[in-house]
């Protein structure tokens, strides 16, 4: 592993180089050839390319050290690429001022100052254009299985199922968890979704050999602490990346904030729950966004009722109790798209349930009708949710809104996803839909609560559209 992120480095070293020294070469063509009528100025010569070439591998030295120093070469797991753009932007200002001053004092007025800035400006416009393309090789690379660390994670606690629920929820971050181990008799046996109970911490020597793991994070409590040198000791051993969580009190990661005074770390804890302001806001987004994807869908909507009239006979709407926020119930509306009677048929129908935990899928539903069929797909059968919506009694983005027969198979940590109003899509929806497992759901829906933000609402509706376009895990 530690080679491969080794080749990774010297890759993306070699990539930007390549990239910086192009970006001088183009602002010198730019500037002596493509402006060659223009004057140079007082001072200034015309100096073809090869005299450029030693100013080139300085500022390609230079902007390589300075990106290295701000981290852009170290393995951040997460890092987003706005944050990449903006060291990207400091790094080539830094590195060409550096250089301007330079050459200034040796060598005044012999270099056009114009095509200092033609270079700054194509060396962070080619090394933003690579950094894109390197994220785009790295998902297909990813989706592969290629550059993919497998991760044993010990500990299955509160801190563990948070963890795991971080990693669901990214994907960039290209770890795959081969299973989990927690002396704890029940959580040691239980699987968590598709992530496998793989027993007690004895297990972990044979478990390093056998599923050839490239880094075991541990997120059991401090109370622990000589277990959790004895791991971190057998992982070396082994050759294994060891990391460890702090525990902090059994804290929702996403609560813990790292600051410093004069140098002394400090951990703040923040409110998980959505303030007044935020719960404000997150309405203001529903009732404007809502009002507007019902005046847009007003007319499908009534191309489909009166599909749904001529297709099968019964109503236009099916209504279903649901179980919103707070445990609350309330009642849902959607375009009907089963046989009137299908409730009723559904205990003869169990055993052909594709879905996990408390939920009930049949990929091919046989009470579907003709026209069902088609609006389920991309999900327009629950268009009439909309006015749900502006009732208040949902959302646009949330969890989906449980059965009450589901609610009462709940776990006790599933029971968080209803600290919020249920939405008409979520993380989970634009995550995979249903080819999740009912636990990799809650945890999705658990990390959206622990993270909103308006961005997020705003980023899950963008990516709802091309999942509901493409049907992708709908049935």
């Amino acid at each position: 592993m530690r080679r491969r992120s080794r080749v990774w480095v010297l890759g993306r070293i070699v990539i930007d180089a390549l990239a910086i020294n192009a970006a001088v070469f183009i602002a010198w063509y730019v500037r002596y050839q493509l402006q060659a009528d223009l004057p140079l100025g007082e001072g200034f010569y015309y100096f073809p390319y090869p005299a450029y070439i030693p100013l080139a591998l300085v500022l390609t030295v230079l902007t390589i050290a300075i990106l290295r120093f701000e981290g852009m070469y170290a393995v951040a797991r997460g890092r987003s690429y706005l944050d990449e753009l903006y060291t990207i932007l400091n790094s080539t200002t830094t590195a060409i001022l550096l250089i301007m001053a330079f050459t200034f004092v040796i060598r005044p007025l012999v270099y056009s100052r114009a095509l200092y800035v033609y270079a700054a400006t194509l060396i962070a416009l080619l090394l933003a254009l690579a950094r894109a393309l390197q994220r785009m090789a790295y998902v297909y690379l990813r989706k592969r299985g290629v550059g993919v660390d497998r991760v044993l994670i010990v500990g299955a606690g509160e801190l563990g199922r948070a963890l795991m629920r971080n990693i669901v929820a990214q994907p960039d971050l290209a770890y795959q968890i081969v299973g989990f181990v927690d002396d704890d008799p029940e959580r040691g046996s239980a699987d968590i979704g598709r992530f496998k109970a793989l027993g007690g911490t004895t297990r972990l020597p044979s478990l390093l050999r056998e599923l050839l793991v490239d880094e075991v994070i541990v997120t059991l409590p401090w109370t622990a602490r000589e277990k959790i040198i004895a791991i971190i000791q057998l992982c070396q051993r082994y050759d294994v990346t060891a990391k460890v969580v702090p525990d902090l009190f059994q804290f929702s990661l996403s609560r813990v904030a790292l600051d410093d005074v004069g140098g002394v770390p400090l951990i703040a804890v923040r409110e998980a729950k959505m303030s007044l302001v935020d719960s404000a806001i997150k309405r203001a987004f529903d009732l404007v966004i809502g009002s507007i994807l019902l005046v847009i869908a007003a007319p499908i909507m009534a191309i489909i009722s009166i599909l749904i009239r001529f297709d099968s006979s019964g109503p236009i709407i099916f209504s279903q109790t649901r179980i919103g926020r707070g445990g609350r119930a309330f009642v849902v509306h959607k375009f009907r798209s089963m046989r009137v009677g299908a409730e009723e048929e559904l205990p003869q129908l169990n055993g052909l349930n594709e879905a996990s935990g408390p939920l009930f899928k049949i990929r091919n539903d046989p009470r579907r009708t003709r026209l069902g069929r088609f609006i389920r797909r991309p999900s327009l059968d629950e268009l009439p949710q909309l006015f749900t919506v502006l009732r208040g009694e949902m959302s646009l983005v949330g969890p989906r809104a449980p059965l009450p027969s589901e609610v009462e198979q709940y776990q006790e940590w599933h029971k968080r996803r209803l600290e919020v109003a249920q939405g008409l899509t979520g993380l989970s929806q634009v995550s995979g839909r249903s080819n999740l497992t009912f636990d990799e759901t809650v945890m999705l829906d658990i990390y959206y609560i622990e993270n909103w933000s308006p961005w997020l609402d705003l980023w899950i509706l963008l990516k709802t559209v091309p999942t509901v376009l493409l049907a992708r895990g709908a049935y």
